[in-house]
């Protein structure tokens, strides 16, 4: 079960990669944001877009239609990613329309107080304008640093994730320690595979809560295939256990011991003393003598 469960984070990452959208899908609306002031675009690990849950955000959006129609604007999204999962969304309904080759301004107050049990550290986030049927029209990524807690969604999912990494790392110890682990090399090494993805998911999760660096999925990628490369090589390279065999031979040279001993013993006369001296070969039996008694005088059985 931890296993499996460990294996199916590891996909997603791989799916997230191949299903994230193309960076072109909005180039007709060109879109500038700024958040508490802060260009969005070029927000990074260094200097990221702060979101605390107890202030308000100010938002201000430029938009213009490239386009040779009318665009309506119908709402407007804040939103943070790790591994291609959301852990918070803001949605906010605004009212714009822009003519073909016109550029309108949106300002609007953003309210974060739920980002305290949402999330915390450094995230990726994205700002989305959709029109009226909720496409999507234009799309800005960028950096948050998130000033939640860590009893969160997002800290809680690191949470679980060190312990189904405890768990696997401690099966694979136990199956090391007693020699347990299957005799086919191959078979080991993919069983120390999930100990070794585990232990680099919450690597990056830890280094993300910790404001460390930005958990992009190359990274997370790269933490995951490194420890699960080389925890691979440590299960391939571990003794083989013992098998049915070994233990066999080992449960026989145990009996030829006992025997030994018990012949050793035999020799040295430390067993049955007692028997041995009284009734050994070539001892008589003790010889009771007749009772010459008159019959009346003997007592009564």
């Amino acid at each position: 079960m931890i296993a499996r469960w460990l294996v199916a984070v590891a996909v997603a990452l791989g799916a997230a990669v191949f299903a994230a959208p193309g960076a072109g899908a909005a180039e007709p609306i060109q879109m500038s944001v700024t958040i508490n002031g802060q260009d969005a675009a070029t927000a990074g690990p260094t200097n990221p877009v702060r979101l605390d849950p107890h202030s308000p955000a100010r938002v201000q959006m430029t938009l213009t239609n490239n386009t040779a129609d009318l665009v309506t604007v119908g709402a407007v999204d804040v939103s943070g990613h790790v591994l291609g999962l959301t852990f918070f969304s803001y949605h906010t309904a605004v009212s714009l329309t822009a003519e073909p080759g016109q550029t309108q301004t949106l300002d609007f107050e953003l309210d974060p107080s739920g980002l305290d049990g949402q999330a915390t550290g450094l995230i990726n986030g994205t700002v989305t304008v959709t029109g009226g049927d909720g496409a999507v029209l234009a799309e800005t990524a960028t950096v948050t640093d998130v000033r939640g807690s860590l009893v969160s969604v997002y800290g809680l999912f690191g949470l679980a994730l060190a312990i189904l990494t405890a768990l696997a790392v401690l099966d694979a110890a136990l199956g090391i320690a007693r020699r347990r682990l299957h005799e086919n090399r191959w078979r080991r090494a993919t069983r120390m595979l999930t100990p070794g993805i585990g232990i680099g998911l919450v690597l990056a999760f830890t280094l993300s809560a910790t404001r460390v660096w930005v958990p992009t999925l190359d990274r997370w990628l790269l933490l995951a295939g490194g420890f699960a490369a080389g925890f691979f090589l440590l299960g391939y390279l571990t003794p083989t256990p013992d098998t049915a065999d070994d233990l066999d031979e080992d449960f026989g040279d145990e009996m030829d011991e006992d025997e030994d001993v018990m012949d050793e013993d035999e020799r040295t006369g430390r067993i049955g003393d007692a028997a041995t001296d009284r009734f050994s070969p070539g001892t008589p039996a003790p010889v009771r003598p007749p009772d010459t008694r008159p019959f009346t005088d003997r007592p009564t059985p």
